[in-house]
């Protein structure tokens, strides 16, 4: 059922900013923007607004951030470049690493004070690698649960949580809340919490249906849709962009289908995409992904998500980078069958988790499990031998499934049965019995859960350190001792669910500068035309130094973009109600 926008006056012909894609970084764009008075248009092609931010973690990795301070965690600006430096090999970073790194506590800042946004931090996070100048936490930020009631009408909207990893609806946050769920069993604490949790949605689902209690990118997006609409930007669904316009050389306005009618929209200072990538572009990445990574892919970023900023960004001569070290943000993704084709579920935490290993088809490991899903794809890659498809097994035994659960197939109370008869969950009463069903050699695969067990039982990974590392160590169960990552598979039946190749995004994107502004294919600066968030080419070069690379740089970009237009407010500007014919690149 399509939902109607609340009023928001007349749609104009004319705004300063015209931002298209509604995920953190277009929404931060605008709201920054807004603050600054300038008139701001948000463009979605969707019915809903929050892209894949709305679908994340919500976490944001900005080194020196407020919270991190305010608790006494100092560091110089130095020790997260020195680490930046070590994860991408450069003595001599890109310079809109130093300005993340420079504007990012700003950032923070002016959304604590200023916005509906609030922040809890990510303290006891490490770094994903031990690489020099990596921290053990002080790094990280993310959206604090949001009451979705205060949106009002706008709550129907906005993207929901992504289905499969949710209950029924419901998104549960990392840290406490997630404990609390796997506790359920174990503490009557956790079960009055859960009960409680559960309570209150089934009576959103009765009065609104959908759930208001937000939390991770949901209470994110949440929060930045309701401080856009407080600041008066105008936001549009169902809106089609297909084409930027120029004039002088400068970007100046785009054409757009909204809800099937054309129209031309001009923007006053400049377009920013923020569109959100290419993970569902399958022409793209034939062209940028490398062959090791197959020839399918699936990622868990929404399909909608199709390349379109890159594309006509592309068609005015904008450079889109094809050098990076990995073109996208790799993540395990198995294939949840459903009515509407396969979802794809990404596996961020069950990995790490006592009792789960992952094998490939040959029956071995590859990789410590509990390493970020980045680095765990990236390991799956370098061991597929060429020309065949990626692809390998998380398996756990009985008791791990029942404590943890394994990708879509939750853990107790919820029975394994309906997984099992929809082909996602595959048993075997022993583990060579397991074998036998997903076709993975049994000798093979019985020597490796034994060789396993062993090391497990000593608290000791031999092959691959797992749980050694602080990010092993804190992805596992802490309560699981000696190591948090590490127990033996020992008790029958025996599961398996097939991962494949996928990613959470995109990192290959518009070349741009220090200010956002996309670059052309001879590296001058495209006047009227910036990038942000998936559409801007990564940071880092396509390298992962630790979680929240995505959205941290996506807001601090954004709020940097809005700063730069709003200094080139105040200059003279070009008419652009003249009728000089336009130049225009259609999509």
């Amino acid at each position: 059922m399509t939902q109607h926008l609340p009023n928001q006056g007349v749609l104009e012909d004319q705004y300063d900013v015209i931002v298209v894609g509604s995920g953190a970084a277009g929404l931060s764009t605008a709201v920054r923007a807004a603050y600054q008075g300038l008139s701001v248009l948000v463009l979605e092609k969707t019915e809903v607004f929050g892209g894949t931010s709305a679908w994340s973690g919500g976490w944001l990795w900005i080194p020196r951030n407020p919270l991190a301070q305010r608790a006494g965690i100092q560091e110089p600006f130095d020790a997260p470049l020195t680490y930046v430096n070590s994860e991408m090999g450069d003595s001599c970073p890109d310079d809109r690493v130093l300005s993340f790194l420079e504007k990012g506590p700003e950032m923070v800042s002016f959304f604590e004070q200023e916005t509906a946004l609030r922040f809890i931090d990510g303290n006891g996070i490490p770094d994903f690698h031990t690489s020099n100048g990596h921290a053990l936490g002080g790094r990280s930020v993310a959206a604090a649960p949001f009451d979705g009631r205060t949106l009002g009408d706008w709550k129907h909207v906005l993207r929901k949580p992504l289905s499969v990893i949710s209950l029924w609806g419901m998104g549960i946050a990392s840290g406490q809340d997630l404990k609390h769920f796997f506790n359920a069993t174990r503490s009557v604490r956790s079960a009055l919490y859960v009960a409680k949790r559960i309570g209150r949605h089934a009576l959103d689902l009765l009065r609104y249906g959908r759930s208001t209690q937000l939390v991770n990118g949901n209470a994110l997006v949440a929060a930045l849709l309701k401080s856009a609409v407080d600041r008066g930007v105008y936001l549009q669904n169902h809106a089609k962009v297909s084409a930027l316009h120029q004039q002088g050389g400068s970007v100046t306005g785009v054409d757009v289908t909204i809800h099937g009618q054309p129209k031309k929209i001009r923007a006053r200072l400049g377009v920013v995409m923020a569109a959100g990538g290419f993970p569902h572009d399958p022409k793209r990445q034939n062209k940028l992904f490398p062959q090791r990574v197959g020839r399918q892919h699936f990622s868990a970023a929404p399909k909608s998500n199709t390349g379109d900023g890159l594309n006509m960004a592309e068609l005015i001569g904008a450079k889109i980078r094809d050098d990076l070290d990995n073109p996208g943000a790799w993540s395990p993704v198995s294939l949840v069958p459903s009515k509407q084709g396969n979802i794809h579920f990404p596996h961020l935490i069950e990995r790490a988790k006592p009792g789960i290993i992952a094998v490939l088809p040959n029956g071995k490991r590859f990789t410590s499990e509990a390493d970020s899903y980045h680095d765990f794809m990236k390991a799956l890659y370098a061991a597929t031998p060429a020309g065949e498809e990626p692809h390998c097994w998380l398996i756990a035994d009985h008791k791990a499934q029942r404590r943890w659960g394994l990708g879509w197939s939750r853990p107790f109370p919820f029975p394994t049965s309906v997984y099992e008869r929809k082909g996602y969950l595959h048993r075997g009463t022993t583990v060579e019995d397991l074998a036998r069903k997903i076709r993975v050699p049994e000798t093979a695969l019985a020597q490796t859960i034994k060789r396993f067990n062993r090391d497990a039982q000593l608290g000791h990974d031999k092959e691959f350190a797992r749980g050694e590392s602080p990010y092993n160590a804190i992805q596992g169960d802490p309560d699981n001792q000696p190591n948090s990552s590490l127990a033996p598979l020992e008790q029958a039946p025996f599961y398996a669910v097939r991962i494949v190749a996928g990613s959470l995004g995109t990192f290959a994107g518009i070349a741009t500068n220090a200010q956002g502004q996309a670059l052309s294919i001879t590296g001058d600066p495209i006047s009227g035309l910036f990038a942000v968030g998936n559409d801007m080419s990564s940071l880092f070069e396509g390298n992962y130094p630790s979680g929240g690379i995505t959205l941290g740089p996506a807001m601090t970009f954004g709020y940097i973009i809005a700063d730069v237009l709003k200094q080139q407010s105040v200059q003279p500007t070009a008419d652009l109600s003249s009728s000089e014919e336009e130049n225009h690149a259609v999509l």
